[in-house]
């Protein structure tokens, strides 16, 4: 098909655009979507929109500038609806009204990939205990965060500063304090809501004592936790699990049958552990298997993991949730099973690249750098890359 195929049929009404939602559940609903990603090369290959139903074009914006070139146009479809995106918004339209003006069906996402990484979602778990634990999942990173409710109280963890109003709303609809704000451990990918949680309910900041340990600089009060100890919220305890590996103070949190591994262990992957100390990484990985199997294989495997993370290699459950049993992971997943030596040179052989501004995400949430909030969450664009290399850990 060439451009001279396609009249233009509508030159007075603006482009339809697509709010990031909307988009979001097309893919969830398993609807074929067709992207135009007009971001670069390297943007594209970097951190794009993907799934099972999606197919995806990266062709750069500077490219079509004069027009819908003839390679391009072979590429699309013309009995489909073509989404266009790129960085905020604004090229994405330019594209989109190119393509309409040669007649075909298109829309553009609404502030782009920008728009992309606002969507917050949540899903509520099936535990054995007498709690609400809700997991927050944000798809653009695959970020995860879970709430626990019970009898009047609530705590949050690993929030996320980006959407602090999203747990204040949630503990206010659910009628209960937010006594507890925790992370479970100094994230390398994403600014932490634990400060911002304080200011706004008064929720106690809650670290594990290892990672406070690499020199918090807070303005304002926090607890710590080590292994062993337990967070009471409501009628539930919340037991601590320290599991370093991954850095030095990684802690799990065990509520009944479930044990938020934080980037301990994933559905998909294990942790990779060169993001504290790069130099480091072997012996991290050695700490890494020992936390593994002395701390998270001796439970039962019964015991549903839900982690702080979820690459596109990861399935959701049939509740929409990104957890597993331990027996299924131990069943599929190699590293699982690798003697130690093994495991050890297959982690560090073949990490893939460092979160974006990695170092800066943690001077921030040490308390070191202060960026302001649309700062913070340009600082967290793009993959949160906290997982060992897919390759070869799963069957």
């Amino acid at each position: 098909m060439t451009e001279g195929d396609h009249p233009n049929t509508n030159t007075d009404e603006a482009v339809e655009s697509t709010r990031p939602e909307e988009l979001k559940q097309r893919i969830d609903n398993g609807e074929d979507v067709f992207v135009l990603d007009v971001r670069s090369k390297g943007d594209f290959e970097e951190w794009r929109i993907d799934g099972e139903t999606v197919d995806v074009v990266n062709y750069p914006y500077f490219e079509l500038l004069d027009g819908i070139p003839e390679d391009l146009h072979g590429d699309l479809p013309d009995d489909r609806r073509i989404t266009v995106l790129c960085a905020k918004g604004g090229s994405s339209e330019m594209v989109a009204e190119l393509l309409e003006a040669g007649g075909y069906d298109v829309d553009h996402l609404e502030r782009g990939m920008k728009g992309w990484a606002r969507i917050y979602q949540s899903q509520e778990l099936d535990t054995n205990v007498d709690a609400t634990v809700t997991q927050y999942q944000r798809p653009s990173s695959g970020c995860l965060a879970y709430l626990i409710a019970s009898d009047g109280e609530a705590a949050v963890i690993d929030p996320l500063r980006t959407f602090t109003d999203e747990y204040v709303q949630d503990v206010r609809t659910l009628g209960v304090e937010l006594a507890y704000a925790v992370d479970t451990h100094i994230h390398a990918d994403h600014i932490s809501g634990i400060r911002d949680l304080d200011t706004k309910t008064g929720a106690t900041p809650v670290l594990p004592e290892p990672a406070a340990e690499r020199g918090i600089e807070y303005d304002g009060d926090y607890e710590t936790v080590e292994g062993g100890e337990t967070l009471t919220v409501g009628d539930v305890d919340i037991e601590v699990v320290h599991t370093p590996g991954h850095t030095t103070g990684m802690t799990a949190y065990k509520i009944g049958d479930v044990l938020l591994t934080g980037d301990g262990v994933f559905t998909e992957s294990v942790a990779r552990p060169d993001l504290e100390d790069p130099e480091a990484a072997r012996d991290a990985a050695r700490t890494l298997y020992e936390s593994l199997h002395e701390k998270v294989l001796s439970l039962s495997e019964e015991t549903i993991i839900a982690p702080a993370h979820f690459s596109d290699a990861a399935t959701s459950e049939d509740d929409g949730t990104y957890t597993a049993e331990l027996g299924e992971l131990i069943e599929r997943m190699d590293a699982l099973t690798m003697d130690e030596d093994e495991f050890i040179e297959f982690i560090v052989a073949d990490m893939p690249p460092r979160p974006a501004n990695y170092e800066e995400i943690i001077a921030t949430n040490l308390g070191r750098d202060s960026p302001d909030d649309e700062e913070a969450f340009e600082l967290e664009l793009g993959p949160n890359n906290c997982a060992a290399s897919e390759e070869a850990l799963t069957d």
